[in-house]
C-alpha cells in the first residue's frame, strides 16, 4: 500500500508550491470562535434536539438506503415535500448543503467579474465574504442608527450600480431586525437584479416574503433547517423562487451534491411541524425574558425577530465584557468590532437554564 509523503520529500520534486488567487489574501474564512464553555450561545443553533420520533424515522429509512447508488441528483421527494409545505410548485425549490450553499449558487449563478452585489451592513458576513470568493464586485450600504434600512438612498444605490444581486437578510444577522414587506417590495420593484431574502430566521417573525415569490418576480427566499428544525449538524437549507432562477442554480451545482440521507432526514422533518412550531413559540418566550432580563442589567437591547438578541452592555467595552464572560464559562458573539456594531455582543437564546446562567454571569461581571 502506496503512502503519502510527510513533511520532507527525497524524491527531488520539491520545488514552490503554486500560489492561490491574489484576492484571497484580502479575506478571512468565516467562523465562530468554538472555546470549551459550560454554556455555548454564539452561533444561533436550536437549544433543543430534533424530536426523537423524527430520529427514529430517519434511522428506519436510512436501513433500507442503497448507499453504494448515488442519491437521486433532484432531490424531487425532498423539493416536492418542501413545495406542497410552502404552496408552491417542486420547480420552484433547489436544495442545497445547508442555506450558505444556495447563497455560493446564487452568486456562481447571477454574480462573478464584472457583476456586482449590493447588501447594507451591519448584514450577514457570509453574503460578503461568498461574493468575493466568486469574483462579485461588493457594494456596501449602510443602515441608519437604529439599523433600519433608508429606502430612498437604498433606491439610489441600486439605481447606481445597477447589481445583478441585492442582498436582504430578514430578520437580519445580527440585529434581528425584520424588514417591513413595503420595504422589501419597493426594492424590488427598483432592482433590475435578483433580490434575495435570507430568511434563515424567518420562521420567528411576524412575516415572510415566502408569499411575494412567482416566476415573474425577480425575487429568491432562502430558508434553512438549521434553526427551527433543530438540524444544524446535518447542514440542509434551501431557496423557493422562479422556476427560471432554479434552473440556473441546479446548474452550478455539482452533480449528486445533496447526499440520500440528507434528503430523507429534511422530507421526513415536515411530519413534525408540530413540535417546530412548539420550539419556535417557546424560544419567542424566552427571547422575550432574555430581552427584558437584559434591559434589567442596563444593557441597550435592540427588538428582535430572531433566536438571537443584540445588545450593548453598560460601562465597559464589548470585547472585555466577552472575555469575561468567557472566563465565566459562558460564551456569546463578539461583534463589538464589526461595522457598525462597537461595542455589542449578540447572544443566542438558550434554554432556560442555559439564559439564566448566561444573565447571572453578566449581572456578576457588569457589577
Amino acid at each position: 500500500m502506496s503512502r503519502a509523503g510527510g513533511a520532507s520529500s527525497a524524491s527531488g520534486l520539491a520545488r514552490p508550491l503554486p500560489e492561490p488567487r491574489p484576492d484571497l489574501g484580502l479575506r478571512e474564512g468565516y467562523h465562530s470562535p468554538q472555546l470549551p464553555a459550560r454554556v455555548r450561545l454564539n452561533t444561533n443553533e436550536s437549544p433543543y434536539p430534533p424530536p426523537p420520533e423524527w430520529l427514529e424515522a430517519v434511522v428506519s429509512q436510512a436501513r433500507d438506503m442503497a448507499f453504494n447508488r448515488y442519491p437521486d441528483r433532484s432531490a424531487r421527494a425532498l423539493r416536492e415535500a418542501l413545495a406542497e409545505w410552502h404552496g408552491v410548485r417542486p420547480e420552484q425549490v433547489f436544495a442545497a448543503n445547508g442555506s450558505n450553499e444556495v447563497l455560493q449558487c446564487l452568486c456562481l449563478a447571477y454574480g462573478g467579474p464584472g457583476r456586482a452585489a449590493v447588501l447594507w451592513e451591519p448584514t450577514y458576513a457570509l453574503h460578503s465574504h461568498i461574493a468575493h470568493l466568486t469574483g462579485t464586485k461588493v457594494v456596501q450600504g449602510q443602515r441608519r442608527a437604529d439599523f433600519s434600512l433608508d429606502l430612498d438612498a437604498c433606491r439610489e444605490l441600486v439605481s447606481r450600480h445597477r447589481p445583478s444581486l441585492v442582498f436582504l437578510c430578514s430578520p437580519n444577522n445580527p440585529t434581528g431586525l425584520a424588514e417591513a414587506p413595503s420595504t422589501v417590495a419597493a426594492i424590488v420593484a427598483g432592482s433590475e437584479g435578483l433580490v434575495v431574502v435570507d430568511e434563515a430566521y424567518g420562521q420567528f417573525s411576524s412575516w415572510s416574503a415566502l408569499g411575494m415569490v412567482g416566476d415573474d418576480v425577480p425575487l429568491v427566499v432562502v430558508r434553512t433547517y438549521s434553526k427551527t428544525w433543530s438540524m444544524a449538524g446535518l447542514r440542509l437549507g434551501y431557496a423557493v423562487g422562479p422556476t427560471a432562477v432554479v434552473q440556473a442554480l441546479e446548474r452550478v451545482a455539482l452533480p449528486y451534491h445533496l447526499d440520500m440521507l440528507k434528503q430523507a432526514a429534511g422530507r421526513l422533518a415536515l411530519r413534525f411541524s408540530r413540535q417546530m412550531d412548539q420550539r419556535v413559540e417557546a424560544i419567542i418566550a424566552e427571547r422575550e425574558r432574555l430581552e427584558a432580563g437584559l434591559a434589567e442589567l442596563g444593557a441597550q437591547v435592540w427588538p428582535s425577530q430572531a433566536n438571537f438578541v443584540l445588545f450593548r452592555p453598560p460601562g465597559r467595552s464589548g470585547g472585555d465584557v466577552w472575555q469575561a464572560l468567557v472566563d465565566r464559562s459562558v460564551l456569546v458573539r463578539d461583534t463589538s468590532r464589526w461595522p457598525g456594531l462597537s461595542g455589542c455582543l449578540r447572544v443566542t437564546v438558550g434554554t432556560p437554564e442555559e439564559d439564566g446562567v448566561f444573565l447571572e454571569a453578566l449581572a456578576e461581571v457588569l457589577a
